[in-house]
C-alpha cells in the first residue's frame, strides 16, 4: 500500500508554483517514493534532519528541489519545495526545512 503524503507548511503551494514540467516530474518522483521506491535523482540531506532526502529536478526552466522524509511509517513528509538559484542550497531554504522537520518530530512525540 502506498504511503500518504503530508505537506509541511507551504510546501504544497510552493510545488504548485513550479513550472508545469518540473511540477509534473516532482509529482511522478513523489509517487515512486509513496510506493517505496527511490526517486530517479536524489541525495541525502541529513543536515536538515535524519533521513531527509532531496529530489533533484533539472529542467530548461531551472533547477528545482523537493526536500522530504520517508523514514516514518505513517507518511512521506514533504518539507520544502523550491527553485535553486545558486550552486549551494541557501541557508534560508535549509532553515525552512529544519523548522518543518522539527515540528513533525515534535508532533509525532506528542501523539498519544
Amino acid at each position: 500500500m502506498d504511503k500518504e503524503i503530508r505537506w509541511a507548511g507551504s510546501a504544497y503551494d510552493d510545488l504548485l508554483s513550479f513550472p508545469v514540467e518540473p511540477r509534473r516530474q516532482a509529482g511522478f518522483q513523489l509517487g515512486k517514493i509513496q510506493a517505496g521506491l527511490d526517486p530517479a535523482d536524489w541525495k541525502p540531506f541529513d543536515d536538515v534532519g535524519a533521513g531527509t532526502r532531496e529530489i533533484r529536478i533539472r529542467e530548461s526552466s531551472g533547477t528545482f528541489r523537493v526536500l522530504y522524509v520517508a523514514r516514518f511509517e505513517e507518511a512521506v513528509y514533504v518539507l520544502h519545495c523550491f527553485q535553486k538559484k545558486t550552486q549551494a542550497t541557501s541557508q534560508q531554504d535549509k532553515r525552512i526545512a529544519e523548522k518543518r522537520y522539527s515540528a513533525i518530530v515534535n508532533a509525532r512525540k506528542n501523539k498519544p
